[in-house]
């Protein structure tokens, strides 16, 4: 049976345009998309538009997508990561 430990995506590791890589809980990745997410709320895919909040947009990105578009030349990746073993 699998170890439920190898499920757990509490650290991910993020990728953005002209950054260096940086490590970030789940919360704090939460809340780095929450920050993105309302200042684009014109410009959002349309599974994200159908849902009212942008709490629970940035859940829907973080569950669902490993990268969101920030325009032309720009991105944003993350990836679970486990750090301990």
């Amino acid at each position: 049976m699998p170890d439920s430990l190898m499920y757990s995506e509490d650290n991910f590791v993020v990728l953005e345009t002209n950054q260096p890589e940086q490590f970030l809980t789940a919360a704090e990745l939460l809340e780095k998309l929450k920050n993105i997410l309302a200042q684009r709320q014109n410009d959002l895919p349309r599974d994200l538009q159908k849902l009212s909040t942008i709490e629970a947009q940035a859940q829907h990105l973080l569950n669902t997508y490993y990268e969101f578009d920030l325009g032309p030349g720009e991105y944003l990746q993350w990836y679970a990561v486990r750090l301990e073993k």
